[in-house]
């Protein structure tokens, strides 16, 4: 009923005949509202920028970021390369240390209840007051920016993917074992693939909040880096530049999450198909 009242049915002339036609009014306003608010907000802020006079070094004008964007697109991609650089590697070494402890964890409930309490324990420490002693223990270059990228991003991988394995019917396990099925093949055949969906919910988390990481690396202590050129375009009132950034990272973000969900698409097609 919802569908057919959602459908306007409407008429073409076609060689003199007529051709029903339908347009899907809850699709067109899928692919029109979102974009639409989008837009409108960029037009009201150049409006409001320039009815107010609000000067560049204050709150630039989406024209001016587009402008500065054009004009500095060799040194922002140039920065932008860093960034992305120390987000995929951060990300890489989460996933990866990430993956080993729920391995770990959920085969051994006592490394699970000496764990826990670390990695629980590791995400009320500010990151921002870890990031300095990184610089004295590692150095100065971009190893301790992948460093604060895992520290901030393994968390939320760690956490659902032991809610994956967690997550499995103990009726089914005990049907695989009346069926002689060792603890591996449980892992392998049952737990794994139900916790894959909860493994990418983790990874949607984890590879937005690695760009804010590698960002507080950069504002520690780095020589490129977007969050470098931020830092160092703030003195200088480059305002324009600082939303420049910000829009960057922001794009960024978003096409990592997007990858994210692509990849989850291609790795679990039957999750994707009973959503």
């Amino acid at each position: 009923m919802i569908r057919f009242i959602m459908t306007i049915p409407f008429y073409l002339k076609q060689g003199g005949g007529s051709t029903i036609a339908r347009i899907d009014v809850g699709r067109l306003i899928w692919y029109v509202i979102p974009p639409g608010i989008i837009i409108s907000v960029f037009v009201i802020w150049e409006i409001m920028v320039g009815l107010f006079d609000v000067p560049v070094w204050l709150l630039p004008a989406p024209s001016d970021i587009i402008v500065e964007g054009k004009e500095n697109y060799s040194l922002l991609w140039d920065h932008t390369y860093v960034t992305l650089k120390e987000v995929v590697f951060g990300f890489l070494v989460a996933l990866a240390v990430s993956l080993v402890l729920a391995f770990c964890m959920v085969f051994s409930r006592v490394i699970e209840r000496t764990v826990y309490p670390f990695v629980v324990g590791s995400q009320t420490v500010p990151i921002i007051a870890i990031a300095p002693l990184l610089l004295i223990w590692v150095g100065y270059g971009i190893a301790p920016k992948i460093i604060v990228v895992a520290l901030i991003s393994f968390f939320p991988i760690v956490v659902n993917t032991m809610d994956g394995f967690k997550s499995v019917d103990s009726d089914a396990i005990n049907m695989m074992r009346t069926f002689g099925a060792s603890r591996w093949q449980i892992f392998t055949k049952l737990q794994i693939p139900k916790s894959l969906p909860y493994l990418f919910t983790g990874m949607k988390i984890a590879i937005v909040v690695s760009v804010i990481g590698a960002v507080i690396g950069e504002w520690v202590g780095a020589s490129e880096g977007l969050g470098y050129l931020m830092t160092r375009s703030i003195p200088q009132f480059q305002t324009d530049r600082v939303f420049a950034a910000m829009f960057i990272l922001s794009c960024l973000g978003i096409m990592l999450f997007l990858s994210v969900i692509a990849l989850r698409r291609v790795v679990v097609p039957w999750y994707e198909s009973e959503s």
